[in-house]
């Protein structure tokens, strides 16, 4: 791709986007010099590499992704394919299943212990195994639904991919160091609707087990370091007012349009604030832990800025 073009494709996303112009200083300031770590790190080994992208809500990882994912494929001719760890939540009727035999508090999706692993990993195990002309349906979850589209609607990736790109809000997340840390209660959900750890300890075990080992074959971990918890909250709640506003209809605030074809679950700002509390204690303290780890870096302002990656070599 020549200058021209790399140019066009970037201003191209970011009208599709609807970003601010000046994004553009992001993307040559910490998308590309990344996108080039991961080109390098590709050319160095024969086989597909599996990147995992982490970040607290609203960081901004989803689109990290997909302009990482249109470089590498455009720019640096290296097929990349991408899908998000919240694309693999369980259905809804089976996170029903989840709450009803082990803890009510599982039939919020988010934690370890709400995903279909299994299905993650067959679609990267279809991807690095693919042919030129192979077909893979990466998984979809329609959040304003609350539920997982059909497979029908599901995007396809034809071919076989070099780099794989695996973004999530607990992508890489580590386990509680001890069962002392987890009896202390981190804020009112915990303290009212988990009195006895149970669920707590449940989503650690997850952690623990299939989601470390899930974890365990990325090649690179790149970290969105948001500056604090109470930035997750807000940029939590512009999300979910985007989500209201390209909804076909916005429902009232707390109110849910069930029992229809085109039901909507849209949250009012007190259900963000609780929905939140499911995912703090792992937040917190990834954004404790994780940077002395992760292979790279990206610190995020409160105004959504991205600083220069912070890349380490793996010994």
């Amino acid at each position: 791709m020549s200058s021209p073009e790399l140019t066009n494709t970037i201003r191209t996303l970011i009208k599709q986007e609807s970003l601010p112009d000046s994004y553009a200083d992001t993307v040559k300031k910490t998308i590309l010099p990344l996108a080039q770590h991961l080109y390098s790190l590709k050319q160095a080994r024969k086989e597909p590499i599996i990147i995992g992208i982490h970040g607290a809500q609203g960081t901004g990882k989803s689109t990290l992704t997909l302009f990482l994912r249109e470089l590498l494929t455009n720019h640096y001719r290296i097929p990349t394919a991408s899908f998000s760890l919240d694309d693999l939540y369980l259905t809804r009727a089976e996170r029903e299943q989840r709450a009803s035999e082990i803890h009510p508090l599982f039939i919020t999706r988010g934690v370890p212990g709400t995903h279909d692993l299994a299905l993650g990993q067959n679609v990267i195990d279809q991807l690095k195994a693919a042919h030129q002309d192979t077909e893979t349906a990466i998984p979809a979850f329609d959040k304003s639904r609350d539920d997982r589209y059909p497979k029908a609607q599901w995007p396809v990736f034809t071919g076989g991919a070099d780099i794989i790109l695996l973004e999530g809000w607990c992508v890489g997340a580590a386990p509680a160091g001890s069962e002392e840390e987890l009896m202390e209660p981190v804020n009112e959900l915990e303290r009212s609707e988990d009195l006895e750890g149970l669920w707590r300890r449940n989503v650690n075990s997850c952690l623990k087990g299939e989601y470390g080992r899930f974890f365990s074959q990325f090649d690179s971990l790149i970290m969105l370091r948001a500056p604090s918890m109470e930035c997750v909250l807000a940029w939590r709640t512009l999300q979910e007012q985007k989500l209201r506003d390209r909804s076909w209809v916005a429902p009232k605030e707390g109110v849910f349009y069930e029992g229809t074809e085109n039901e909507l679950r849209i949250m009012s700002h007190e259900e963000i604030a609780r929905f939140i509390m499911h995912y703090e204690r792992i937040t917190r303290a990834s954004l404790q832990e994780m940077p002395a780890r992760a292979d790279c870096v990206i610190n995020v302002g409160e105004d959504h800025s991205f600083g220069e990656p912070l890349i380490r070599q793996r010994q």
